[in-house]
């Protein structure tokens, strides 16, 4: 038998492997993509939906999964996930179409939902002592980080000797281990058949996150279709009203908008929310322009942005193990603030210095990691116990939410600025326009081409670097403001108010 504390943090280990794999799935894509779009024949718009397919329908099912989770128990809940993960690995890997590959993704992501609340309410569960219960959040944080980093490294090393859906296939033998795992050393389930699961209340939310992308997405065109983007926009702002307005007449709601009134818990939520913005958008748009304009392959290029997650590493374990010493104020706003400064570095050297871009990208995730080790703790420990599947949720869908409008909208305003500012010479087709890789398909060795497509995606990425360090900024700002009057002693009080 394996004693009581070796049994809590190898169960650690089992759910952050589960969120391991969600995080991985998350940006294994980005160095992959000029490589799944030419094998697939996927546009530019398909991309971008094999990428978005993934947050956009995990975001929408959180808040529910983290309810239906109290309902049915945590530990089936985790393990229902992890099937359902490893059939739609399987789906993806051998998709022969990019409508198919989406739809695959769409799967995946219902099974992400499934298990990412559950991780977290496991681990709160779990580990009773505060201190033990801050490290394990902050270790479970930072393979967000480190899950984000390694899957731009591992999609490359895999499209050196496999095809593409060898990055969805690797999911297979994680899952199976640990469904074998979890079954020999979760807890005994705890259902709570007295929870209500609003299946509505899912949808409306679904609706109103794929509404508010399509009109991101759409408006960043440069010939948008203005009907589109109306309608999008009226389904996010429809489904999000209906959503708030269900929720309050609930008697058991997915989202109890109280607790938003915890200054502490709210901070958390921003804070994850920002981190995964700037996670996201700085390995996107990096890992795009250095295979596309310097020619790197998709592994080094993971490898480059993987800087991130190595200067996260150590700042997400000291932010979590210093927590209770130094309170939330300083770790969350000090880190977003930090990384903003990181931001600043990337954005006047990505053309200039690899070795101040590098120390650019290890700054950022410095900041981003210390940041997001104790967002976890900051929502998990201002909420009651009966509501950790709820405050679960709310965490998830930052991260995702985070992640998605990082995509969407730093993807699109790439794409766009690139095309509205590209110089092509006379007699080159105005279709060369739709983004680098078209360019660069007609350029040959056309060196005039080439260069006038270099330096719009340069100017494309300048532009969307600047957009990136002005959100860490506001981050920092917000967090300050909402942690001002939190200290050591304050950080983790849950609110009265229930």
């Amino acid at each position: 038998m394996i004693p009581s504390a070796g049994r809590r943090w190898l169960l650690l280990a089992v759910v952050s492997a589960g969120l391991l794999l969600i995080t991985l799935d998350n940006s294994i894509l980005y160095a992959a993509l000029p490589t799944l779009v030419e094998e697939l024949g996927a546009n530019g718009s398909e991309g971008l939906w094999i990428i978005n397919a993934y947050p956009v329908v995990m975001a929408g099912l959180l808040l529910g999964s983290g309810t239906l989770g109290d309902r049915v128990g945590r530990r089936r809940m985790f393990l229902i996930g992890l099937a359902v993960f490893g059939v739609a690995s399987l789906a993806a890997a051998f998709s022969p179409t990019p409508e198919t590959l989406i739809a695959a993704r769409a799967f995946l992501a219902v099974g992400a939902a499934a298990m990412m609340p559950a991780t977290l309410a496991l681990i709160r569960i779990t580990f009773e002592d505060e201190r033990e219960r801050n490290v394990a959040i902050a270790i479970w944080g930072t393979l967000a980080i480190v899950g984000s980093a390694l899957g731009p490294i591992i999609s490359g090393l895999l499209l050196q000797s496999f095809w593409w859906g060898s990055v969805f296939l690797i999911n297979v033998p994680v899952v199976i281990a640990a469904l074998v795992a979890t079954r020999v050393l979760a807890p005994p389930n705890d259902a709570d058949p007295t929870k209500r699961w609003d299946l509505p209340s899912s949808l409306l939310a679904l609706v109103a996150l794929v509404g508010l992308v399509i009109a991101i997405k759409e408006t960043a065109k440069t010939e948008p279709a203005p009907l589109l983007i109306v309608a999008a926009a009226l389904a996010a702002v429809i489904g999000g009203w209906a959503f708030a307005r269900r929720q309050s007449h609930l008697p058991y709601p997915l989202l109890d908008f109280s607790i938003f009134r915890n200054r502490a818990f709210l901070a958390g939520v921003l804070a994850a929310g920002f981190s995964m913005f700037a996670i996201a958008g700085v390995q996107l748009i990096t890992t795009q322009r250095f295979q596309l304009v310097e020619g790197f392959t998709p592994l080094r290029a993971g490898v480059l942005v993987a800087a991130v997650a190595v200067g996260a590493l150590p700042t997400a374990l000291a932010g979590g193990a210093s927590l209770h010493r130094v309170g939330l104020l300083p770790i969350v706003a000090g880190g977003l603030a930090l990384s903003a400064v990181g931001s600043v570095l990337i954005l006047l050297n990505f053309d200039t210095s690899m070795g101040l871009l590098i120390t650019g990208l290890l700054i950022t995730g410095a900041g981003l990691g210390a940041a997001m080790s104790v967002a976890s703790s900051a929502i998990i420990g201002n909420v009651p116990a009966r509501r950790a599947g709820m405050a679960s949720s709310v965490e998830e869908v930052s991260y995702e939410f985070g992640s998605l409008i990082a995509v969407a909208l730093l993807g699109s305003l790439l794409a766009a600025v690139y095309t509205s500012t590209v110089d092509l010479p006379a007699g080159v087709p105005d279709s060369a326009r739709d983004s680098l890789d078209s360019t660069l398909a007609l350029a040959g060795n056309d060196p005039t081409l080439i260069t006038a497509a270099s330096n719009a995606f340069d100017g494309a990425y300048f532009t969307v670097m600047i957009v990136v360090t002005a959100v860490i900024a506001v981050g920092a700002v917000t967090t300050g403001l909402l942690l001002r009057h939190h200290g050591p002693g304050s950080a983790l009080s849950a609110p009265t108010h229930h």
